[in-house]
């Protein structure tokens, strides 16, 4: 039981296992004291010992000292124990119980406050352990066991507690809610030489040779970065979505990757002014487009309806509300999605679901119906049918043949018209 002994008076007297004079190196089985190479002896040094457990009293301004030196002995350990065997998986463990105990020193955990607010970001503590997060600023492994850390609850911008000071970078979010609006040239680079041959972000000096950083260049920006404010992270670029109908993911930096995930589901895109012949080489945009427009005709129609209200027909696109508010805006998602062949079936599937409520299920929205004035036959006419054509004046449906067929004006039209006239008449004869 020497093991138990050995520990029970390091236990009382509070020795350091790693200052032992000559008085104490015999062992108290008699025995020769091991070799100063050899692995078991490497085990005596207080390495399968609990004592980093912070026992009162024991520890004292050289604690970080004292871990540096187990961690070494430790590494020594490893290297020399056979390999995958069962004492160098434990020795593995204690080296990083030993590193997170060092770490833990260096940056003692402390009541911080739950909510920080820096060049408008708004950073909330973060309650989880994970380690496998990244800190924005230093570039370096967030010990959530251990660390503190935030969290931007408005672009998700993490870091430790003792970088929020030196957080430079106004909230992404802000830029957002202010300025709404994609960089649509296609990657505009300007030089380094016109950025001084620094970051764009964080001005540190940066070069294409790697010396003192790697300059990489953001594919949406057009500009220049160090390795701390570009991790080669990979997104889809607007610009080259619209111009090119290009989805490929580019390298871009950290603070264009974040305000792409921002903006990707707001519809600030106007393809009809941006890139009109688009229409002409991708289907499928003239297949949405119909589906909008259909959608638009039939709002009217579950706005007045009771059923349809309580039904919440509408909240089907509650995910993109601008599609029952105009037919001309989208998102990059959109874009996104009708490249995927997705778009498409989800908003037939509900271009299905409003026609069958309005057409078949339901009488309030039957009545609505119209009959074609120029024929007098056939079903019962609505204007998101594909075989009707709609007055722009007066919103009258007939079938499209009749329209285009009649040189005549609108049977509605002219009937307001003599209404019109009619009303002015009776009101001219008035005394």
């Amino acid at each position: 039981m020497a093991y138990d002994e050995r520990l029970a008076r390091f236990r009382q007297a509070h020795l350091n296992p790693f200052n032992k004079g000559p008085e104490q190196q015999e062992r108290p089985d008699g025995g020769v004291p091991p070799a100063p190479g050899d692995p078991e002896g490497a085990l005596d040094l207080g390495l399968a010992e609990d004592h980093f457990s912070r026992p009162v009293g024991l520890f004292l301004a050289s604690d970080v000292q004292q871990l540096r030196q187990a961690i070494e002995e430790c590494k020594r350990l490893i290297l020399a124990l056979p390999e995958h065997s069962e004492r160098q998986k434990d020795a593995v463990v204690r080296l990083i119980h030993l590193r997170l105990k060092l770490q833990e020193l260096k940056d003692p955990g402390e009541d911080e406050p739950n909510i920080r607010v820096v060049l408008e970001h708004r950073f909330y503590k973060e309650k989880s352990k994970s380690v496998k997060q990244t800190c924005d600023k230093c570039s370096t492994i967030i010990w959530g066991l251990i660390q503190t850390w935030y969290t931007c609850t408005g672009c998700y911008y993490r870091c430790h507690s003792k970088c929020l000071p030196l957080v430079s970078k106004v909230c992404v979010r802000a830029k957002v809610s202010h300025q709404a609006e994609y960089q649509l040239s296609i990657c505009p680079e300007s030089g380094l030489d016109s950025q001084d041959y620094r970051c764009a972000e964080c001005r540190a000096p940066v070069s294409l040779r790697g010396v003192p950083s790697e300059a990489r260049q953001c594919d949406y920006t057009g500009l220049y970065y160090c390795s701390s404010c570009h991790w080669n992270d990979l997104a889809v670029v607007p610009a080259r979505a619209i111009h090119n109908w290009d989805f490929e993911p580019r390298k871009v930096s950290r603070c264009s990757m974040r305000y792409l995930a921002l903006m990707v589901s707001r519809p600030v895109l106007k393809l009809r002014e941006i890139n009109p012949l688009l229409f002409n080489y991708v289907e499928e945009l003239v297949e949405i487009r119909k589906l909008r427009q259909d959608i638009l005709l039939m709002k009217p129609y579950f706005i007045t309806c009771k059923e349809a209200m309580e039904a919440r027909l509408l909240l089907q696109l509650q995910d993109r509300q601008h599609f029952v508010e105009n037919d001309e805006m989208y998102s990059l998602q959109d874009l996104m999605d009708i490249e995927a062949g997705r778009l498409s079936c989800s908003l037939t599937e509900i271009h299905t679901l409003f026609a069958k409520h309005i057409k078949l299920d339901c009488e309030r929205c039957q009545a609505k119906g119209f009959v074609c004035e120029l024929c007098k036959e056939g079903d019962v006419l609505f204007p998101f049918d594909s075989h009707t054509s709609v007055c722009t004046d007066c919103s009258a449906v007939f079938h499209r043949d009749c329209y285009y067929d009649n040189s005549t004006t609108c049977p509605k039209c002219a009937r307001l018209s003599l209404r019109k006239q009619s009303l002015f008449q009776d009101t001219e004869a008035e005394p």
